[in-house]
């Protein structure tokens, strides 16, 4: 930093604040001091920053599988909302298990994160008492808990499948199966089970086709099999809503191996708007949870609380979500 200082002509002080982006350096003495810093391949130490202001910089997310194209977007647009901030991330990865969920959760708070973003699971005890216990802002995503830890920024896993079974019966199917959800390692699927129950005896209609598709996370060939366990049981269901795109996606290519048409011999319908229920043949009915903008009302969320003096009051975000309709049930 002296070198730098000394290049430019002005106080090391003063590299100091144009690298933190403090607004009292001028635009053009901060453009010369970060040219002169990449001419000499200076990289700024943001961890000791970090520790004279007592702050750590970063954000700490839990997601329970990175595969999952939803929950990327999630952290793509939670990353760049917080990233404007001068914020980073620091992903940790649970697998749909509670207990390594635990262990990281751990781990992280010891890092001393600005805050804590989760994606909503079944926590330990442990879990809950590390969470209710922390000072920092604690946001749970992708749904809508009955008892959040603080503040909840996400939608109704229930509600979004509810829609989808009015849609089927408005359309008039009646034997109606769901494939997906039974994993207790995967609470949104079984809340999206619940509201295919729900729904089907709002209707007066027969709840009982739940077909299993295995431990989380579930994908294509789960879908695949599940539907021929389904058909060679229950070969009169005219339906099928999925726990997910991928299951149902599945679900679509056995159909095309057994030559069963879609929807004319069977309807199919998914979660989660992914690209490939956008491309598939027929294109797949499917609820849109608009997973970037999960991340993106986090990040706000986030920044607001910690600009604030003191605790604020719990926040829930209800993200709008939207029934698409395509050729997979006209």
């Amino acid at each position: 930093m002296a070198d730098i200082a000394k290049a430019v002509g002005v106080s090391a002080m003063t590299v100091s604040r144009a690298f933190r982006g403090d607004e009292g350096v001028n635009p053009q003495t901060r453009a010369r001091i970060l040219a002169k810093a990449e001419e000499l391949g200076y990289v700024f130490d943001a961890t000791a920053a970090s520790l004279r202001q007592n702050r750590s910089g970063f954000v700490a997310v839990t997601v329970p599988s990175i595969n999952n194209a939803n929950f990327a977007e999630t952290v793509r647009q939670l990353s760049r909302g917080l990233s404007r901030n001068g914020l980073q991330i620091l992903l940790a990865n649970t697998e749909y298990d509670p207990e390594e969920e635990e262990r990281l959760i751990g781990q992280l708070l010891r890092r001393k994160p600005e805050a804590l973003v989760l994606t909503v699971g079944d926590y330990t005890r442990r879990t809950r008492q590390m969470l209710r216990a922390t000072r920092i802002p604690v946001i749970e995503i992708w749904d809508l808990p009955a008892q959040p830890i603080r503040h909840v920024v996400g939608f109704s896993n229930t509600a979004c499948i509810g829609r989808l079974v009015d849609h089927l019966v408005a359309s008039g199917y009646r034997d109606i199966a769901f494939i997906g959800g039974e994993s207790p390692r995967d609470p949104r699927g079984g809340q999206r089970r619940r509201g295919f129950v729900e729904a089907m005896r709002r209707h007066g209609l027969d709840d009982t086709r739940l077909v299993p598709a295995g431990t989380a996370p579930v994908g294509m060939a789960e879908g695949a099999q599940a539907l021929g366990a389904l058909l060679d049981s229950q070969p009169e269901t005219r339906a099928v809503v999925c726990v997910s795109d991928l299951v149902a996606f599945g679900v679509i290519s056995e159909c095309q191996r057994r030559g069963i048409g879609i929807p004319g011999d069977l309807a199919v319908a998914g979660f989660g708007n992914y690209e490939i229920g956008r491309i598939s043949v027929p294109r797949l009915t499917t609820i849109d949870v608009h997973a970037g903008s999960i991340g993106s009302k986090a990040a706000d969320l986030i920044v607001a609380l910690l600009r604030q003096d003191s605790d604020a009051a719990p926040a829930r975000i209800e993200i709008q979500t939207d029934l698409i309709v395509r050729e997979s049930s006209a």
